[in-house]
């Protein structure tokens, strides 16, 4: 049974959570009576914590806005879900250019910790094991990351200076859409507003961003997270592939993602007595720098289909097949 004093700081956390609480819903969650929750709301206000009293059919208690609240407080499972998320920030490259932040935050929780509970957790953390390698990333800087979330609130236009792939470095007017996290990686798109074109930027590429008078429309349709998946989709590299495939998006998608092709509905004209519903195609642009791994692609998906181009990539499907049919015939 919790004593008093732990029921009383268990109030002022359900306090910190915000809103309204009644004192049915108080008295529910401490395990008390009613009387004996306005009795511990006194216990506050005596501490100089400014819980106010809310009259009416949905009153209760609340905090006083602007209350600048005591020291953070966390329940063991909040702990554990910000250690594991700091955990997952450093290894999937979620977090900003400072690499030390995350371990500054964990070593600081663990230090607030009842030794208990800190040992828990100091033992999940020591047996969890991964299936994959931690990637290495270049992260954002935290300033430009801030920087850019305002913008797109307010929908203002920004000055970046970005340097691409190749190393060339330019200046550049960005109507941001919005942020998307992919892969490990943190991209902005929007409107490059001196081509006036869409366009993604990775943020660990941008060196400063800077706030510009004046303010732009968001475009209609899709949002941030597809534009960046399409951009990856149709980026100019070597190769430019169309396939056809006889099979359902889900297929297709299961190999080749939104990041890599774009799909539509592709519809032949049906042969003499054959049924139109009978024929459901799905048309398939990807562009890539190699073709070499698509073959295997193509047999992973067991699917009928059809290169439309290049040429190159069915010689390289026949050589693929050709192999693994002089394999079958091994003894």
């Amino acid at each position: 049974m919790p004593r008093p004093t732990g029921r009383v700081l268990t109030l002022l956390e359900l306090l910190q959570s915000g809103g309204t609480r009644t004192v049915a819903e108080l008295a529910d969650r401490l395990g008390v009576e009613g009387r004996t929750v306005r009795r511990y709301v006194g216990q506050l206000i005596d501490l100089d914590v400014p819980v106010e009293s809310v009259r009416g059919r949905y009153g209760g208690y609340r905090l006083a806005p602007g209350y600048r609240l005591p020291p953070l407080m966390l329940s063991d499972d909040e702990a554990l879900a910000v250690l594991l998320g700091l955990v997952a920030g450093r290894r999937t490259g979620l977090t900003t250019t400072e690499r030390t932040a995350s371990e500054t935050a964990s070593a600081k929780i663990r230090r607030v910790l009842p030794k208990h509970i800190a040992r828990r957790l100091d033992l999940l953390l020591e047996t969890l094991a991964f299936t994959d390698q931690p990637g290495e990333f270049d992260t954002p800087d935290a300033e430009v990351l801030l920087a850019i979330a305002d913008a797109v609130r307010h929908r203002r236009p920004l000055s970046v200076r970005y340097t691409d792939r190749d190393g060339r470095r330019s200046e550049r007017t960005l109507h941001a859409y919005g942020i998307v996290a992919h892969s490990g990686w943190w991209y902005v798109t929007g409107e490059d507003a001196r081509i006036g074109e869409d366009r993604t930027f990775r943020l660990d590429r941008i060196a400063d961003a800077r706030p510009l008078p004046g303010s732009f429309e968001a475009p209609m349709g899709p949002g941030p997270a597809h534009r960046v998946l399409s951009g990856f989709a149709t980026a100019e590299y070597r190769h430019e592939v169309i396939l056809r495939f006889h099979g359902t998006a889900e297929q297709v998608r299961a190999h080749l993602p939104a990041s890599v092709a774009n799909l539509d509905e592709y519809e032949p004209e049906p042969a003499a007595g054959q049924d139109r519903a009978d024929e459901r195609w799905l048309r398939v642009e990807l562009r890539v720098e190699r073709l070499d791994w698509l073959p295997r692609v193509l047999a992973t998906l067991d699917r009928p289909f059809v290169i439309e181009r290049p040429e190159e990539l069915r010689d390289l499907v026949i050589s693929l097949a050709d192999r693994l049919a002089s394999y079958a015939r091994r003894a």
